[in-house]
């Protein structure tokens, strides 16, 4: 019995130098995105991982890559949790509910008809559409675990969203502003239709002050739907098992227990008397990680492989970008 949890030990030591190597590429990562919040760190630590990857790593370091890229990945969507408020969200949600009921509808099933129609194979589109309608990068973190992507579908995804959101923080303003929208209007449309946090905070606050603001806590509102889309994905990827009890087993095995954490924090967070700073630093731990979990991703990626196959994720990014954008100013102006 001792051998047993000498030898588990031994095995968890094993990961400690490749999770120490995702840390140290994610430092630079972390300090050039703060630097330069339109471009995000978790981009940064992608592409930096992925030019690394053109080095042979000693094998010592493969179980600690693979682990930051999975199970920390996992464990930093939990600690986002903490930068949320329920109900502000709840407050914001409950009026915009009916306008992201269209918005996700949309983007999901533009990913599914475009994916197909361009032949897109494997989980890169559910990875595009889940980025494209929920909230970019942190969606993608979330549901690349629960339907098992390999760690070059989500590289393709992550650039994909990356290169719309630096597109939309530039361009959404100019077209705002020459729309004549007012400042409700554009913090509805940069809340619903830009994809990350960074390029919603960058084009809302660019347009004005007050429409910053709703973007902002929209964007909150819609990040929260990472929880019920996860479940979906889960059961969705249980559905062929078979029999009842190995379908259950198998759901027990990729359920993504993760979300519950992410929503316990959100309830400790709303609830508790927890210090605000207390919960930015569990969320700004929460964002490194994800740092560190993209660099780690990007040791695992295939930079040839990635740009010989990079125009098609760039058109479905491109076809959910645009039609999520006209449904979410559609349904505005019908609705609102």
């Amino acid at each position: 019995m001792m051998g047993i949890e000498v030898k588990k030990q031994m095995n968890q030591l094993k990961k400690i130098p490749g999770i120490l190597l995702a840390a140290a590429i994610a430092l630079p990562a972390w300090l050039i995105g703060e630097a330069f919040p339109i471009i995000g760190s978790p981009v940064i630590g992608l592409l930096f991982g992925m030019v690394l990857a053109c080095w042979k790593r000693p094998d010592g370091l493969t179980e600690g890559v693979a682990f930051t890229s999975k199970e920390i990945l996992q464990y930093s969507i939990i600690l986002l949790g903490f930068g949320m408020n329920l109900f502000q969200v709840v407050r914001v949600g409950k009026q915009t509910l009916v306008l992201m009921a269209f918005t996700l509808t949309a983007a999901f099933l533009t990913a599914f008809l475009a994916g197909r129609l361009l032949q897109i194979t494997g989980n890169t589109a559910v990875l595009i559409g889940v980025g494209s309608a929920i909230c970019g990068g942190s969606a993608i973190a979330a549901t690349a675990p629960v339907i098992g992507a390999k760690d070059e579908e989500v590289a393709h995804a992550i650039s994909t969203i990356f290169l719309f959101n630096v597109i939309a923080a530039f361009l959404f303003p100019v077209l705002g502003h020459a729309m004549g929208m007012s400042d409700q209007a554009f913090g509805l449309w940069a809340g619903t239709a830009v994809n990350d946090t960074s390029s919603v905070v960058a084009a809302g606050y660019t347009f004005s002050s007050d429409a910053g603001d709703l973007a902002v806590i929209v964007k909150l509102t819609r990040t929260l739907m990472i929880v019920p889309i996860t479940l979906v994905l889960a059961l969705y990827t249980s559905r062929g098992e078979g029999r009842a009890h190995n379908r259950m087993t198998h759901m027990a095995r990729i359920f993504p227990w993760f979300v519950l954490g992410f929503v316990l924090a959100c309830v400790i967070r709303t609830v508790t008397p927890l210090p605000e700073s207390v919960a930015l630093v569990l969320t700004k731990l929460g964002k490194y990680m994800i740092v560190m979990a993209m660099a780690a991703i990007g040791l695992n990626t295939n930079i040839l492989e990635l740009v010989k196959n990079g125009v098609r994720p760039i058109l479905l990014g491109l076809f959910c970008w645009v039609v999520l954008a006209v449904t979410s100013l559609g349904v505005q102006a019908l609705l609102f």
